[in-house]
C-alpha cells in the first residue's frame, strides 16, 4: 500500500463533494509529474484530502483509491475545459484514477502547521512555491500526520 496526498479546490471539488457522491473520478490532473503519480496508483492506497486555494489550505480527511489508473475521460471531450486535443484514445496523455470516501476531519490540519513538522521537512507540500496537485506521501510522514491529527 502506498499514500498520497490529493489536492482539490473546495469550491471546484471538495472533500464534501466526495463524501455525497461516495466514489468519484479524480480528473483534470494536467502535469506530467503528477500523472506519473496517478499511474503509480493502486486500488487501496489511502489519500489525503487537501483543500488548497482557500484562505486557510489544508488536510480536511482521508479517502481511498478505489479504481487505478486509467484515461482521463474529460481530455477526449471537446466542451470541457480538461479537453486535449492532442490526446488520443489509442494514445491518451492523462490520467485519472477513482476515489472513495473516507471520513472528514473533525479539524483541520492547516498548511502552517504542517510547515511546522520536522518529520515532513521533505514532503513537496510544505515547500515554497510547490504546486503539485498531488504527491506521495512516505509511511513515516503518512504517521506523523496521523498522530498529529490525533492529537487535534
Amino acid at each position: 500500500m502506498a499514500y498520497w496526498l490529493m489536492k482539490s479546490e473546495p469550491e471546484t471539488f471538495g472533500i464534501e463533494h466526495l463524501k455525497a457522491r461516495s466514489t468519484a473520478l479524480w480528473d483534470g490532473v494536467r502535469n506530467y509529474q503528477a500523472r506519473n503519480f496517478l499511474r503509480q496508483m493502486a486500488v487501496g492506497d489511502e489519500a489525503l484530502f487537501y483543500h488548497s486555494n482557500t484562505k486557510v489550505p489544508g488536510i480536511v480527511g482521508q479517502m481511498t483509491i478505489s479504481r487505478a489508473g486509467y484515461p482521463d475521460p474529460t481530455q477526449f471531450d471537446p466542451h470541457h475545459k480538461y479537453y486535449d486535443p492532442k490526446s488520443t484514445l489509442d494514445n491518451p496523455r492523462w490520467t485519472g484514477v477513482d476515489v472513495k470516501f473516507g471520513e472528514i476531519w473533525s479539524k483541520q490540519l492547516p498548511l502552517e502547521q504542517l510547515r511546522l513538522m520536522p518529520e515532513l521537512e521533505s514532503l513537496a507540500l510544505v515547500r515554497r512555491g510547490n504546486r503539485l496537485s498531488l504527491m506521495p506521501v512516505s509511511p513515516a510522514e503518512w504517521q506523523a500526520i496521523m498522530k498529529k491529527h490525533q492529537s487535534l
